[in-house]
């Protein structure tokens, strides 16, 4: 039966690359694309006919620089959802949830879909592989921009050595359970790698990268590469050694790898310390570069791309030309701050705030 059910996950390496949700014709994008979102919050209201305690999305529209202006929809979604432990990951603009062990895929929180008839996706009960866990969660990813995909995989990356892998679409869904042996990945983010057609993960200090085979139906490690420093002066380094760092592995739509380390403090707010709420100090971003050895190389300029990472969300990139967008910039929300910075220079233009779903809707079809 494991073996059958990892040929079907294999199929995705013998067809055609899945669609990222962005579609491109001769260099720009479709009319009916939506802009990229930040889900700000929900706006609480009654009850609704269909007896839960929803609330009106408020979203922001990333094109917008002064990150003031707010959009309240119509659109009625679940306050259930706007809670710390509502979510558990989000990818391609369906987010995901974790009640009794259950994994279920919505859409409620993306601006395009229905309002009356939100879609919800159940996966079956994954199985705790021995010395394993699966009620905590590192995140989620899938490999196309539905999981109403034939070819869709969904991953979920459990805190520990368990990676688990179902296709949504099957009629009898099943769940795909990896052992990852090397702990230096127990607490890592899964990524799907439209290039590579497999799912990846960066190493906690950033010095591997893992990745399993669809193909062949096993765990690999890429091996540990270099890295190569801009020049910081003795303060800086201090300053950053102080920070909470998470690293976060990003494919462009160019095929280009990138690794952005995202720092974090605690900063004083008037005369009391803002104690367990982290706010954007730095990032600096690594170009992977593949020759006979890996490396990751310190830049300050990715060209026409822009990169957009959330607490919670799987991290991706677009081509900023292509919507309108700051070529060179992050654009980040985490639970307590938002904003973008320019990577020439780390200069931030955001805002602070609770996030209660830190994440990003990409461009959306309709």
């Amino acid at each position: 039966m494991s073996s059958l059910l990892l040929s079907r996950l294999s199929r995705l390496c013998l067809r055609k690359p899945p669609t990222l949700g962005v579609k491109y014709l001769c260099g720009a994008r479709f009319l009916s694309e939506t802009s990229i979102c930040r889900i700000v919050r929900a706006d609480h209201c009654q009850y609704s006919s269909r007896d839960e305690s929803v609330g009106k999305l408020v979203i922001h529209n990333v094109n917008d620089s002064d990150f003031k202006d707010d959009e309240v929809l119509e659109k009625m979604v679940p306050m259930e959802l706007m809670t710390g432990s509502g979510t558990i990951g989000a990818s391609h603009g369906w987010v995901a949830t974790l009640k009794e062990s259950i994994v279920c895929l919505q859409d409620d929180l993306n601006p395009r879909a229905s309002n009356s008839d939100p879609k919800r996706i159940s996966l079956p009960r994954p199985q705790t592989l021995p010395h394993c866990q699966t009620q905590l969660v590192t995140n989620v990813a899938m490999s196309s921009s539905s999981p109403e995909d034939d070819d869709c995989i969904v991953a979920v990356k459990f805190v520990g050595p368990q990676l688990s892998l179902c296709r949504p679409a099957e009629k009898n869904k099943k769940w795909v359970n990896i052992r990852i042996e090397d702990p230096g990945f127990f607490n890592s983010r899964v990524m799907y790698s439209k290039r590579d057609k497999m799912f990846s993960m960066l190493d906690c200090v950033g010095t591997h990268i893992g990745y399993w085979d669809l193909e062949k139906h096993r765990w690999r490690n890429l091996g540990s590469f270099s890295y190569y420093y801009e020049e910081f002066v003795q303060s800086q380094l201090q300053q950053l050694s102080q920070c909470y760092r998470t690293e976060h592995l990003v494919e462009a739509p160019t095929g280009e790898t990138f690794i952005v380390k995202w720092y974090s403090d605690l900063l004083l707010w008037g005369s009391e310390r803002n104690f367990g709420n982290p706010r954007w100090q730095r990032f600096m971003v690594f170009k992977i570069q593949y020759d006979q050895i890996c490396t990751a190389v310190s830049t300050k300029d990715i060209g026409d791309l822009c990169i957009f990472l959330s607490t919670k969300g799987e991290p991706f990139s677009v081509k900023a030309s292509l919507y309108g967008l700051n070529p060179n910039y992050i654009y980040y929300v985490g639970h307590f701050n938002f904003g973008k910075v320019n990577i020439r220079d780390n200069v931030w233009v955001g805002g602070h705030g609770f996030s209660p779903a830190p994440y990003f809707i990409p461009p959306q079809s309709s």
